[in-house]
């Protein structure tokens, strides 16, 4: 756990989170400013800065990630299909720095990229 890490604090239940799923590895929860009528974050328990920080031994941990991305985000009711980002260092847009994959979807979504 880093000392000053928030999602860290969700993690060990220092912080109270709306949970979406917990296991001994990974923690999903709701967003507290959601762009989407559903908008929950996946992260790990272990303190990894960012996408930047994973290494080879953490390849389980990504999979295990990704996989429950669906499986949550149909749970929630996304049944049509969802977006995930992953926002990885400043230059990425990344504000908290804890390894988190955002799962979004309801409603409109508007295209990653604008087109004119």
């Amino acid at each position: 756990m880093a000392d000053n890490c928030i999602f860290c604090k969700i993690a060990c239940g220092e912080i109270p989170s709306n949970k979406v799923y917990e296991d001994d590895e990974v923690l999903a929860f709701h967003d507290i400013h959601p762009v989407a009528p559903v908008h929950f974050m996946l992260i790990p328990k272990l303190h990894l800065a960012s996408l930047m920080e994973t290494e080879d031994s953490h390849a389980g941990l990504l999979g295990k990630m990704l996989l429950l991305a669906p499986r949550l985000a149909k749970q929630q009711g996304l049944e049509k299909g969802f977006r995930t980002v992953i926002n990885t260092g400043k230059g990425g847009g990344q504000e908290v720095f804890h390894l988190h994959i955002h799962v979004m979807g309801g409603g409109h979504i508007p295209p990653m990229v604008r087109r004119d």
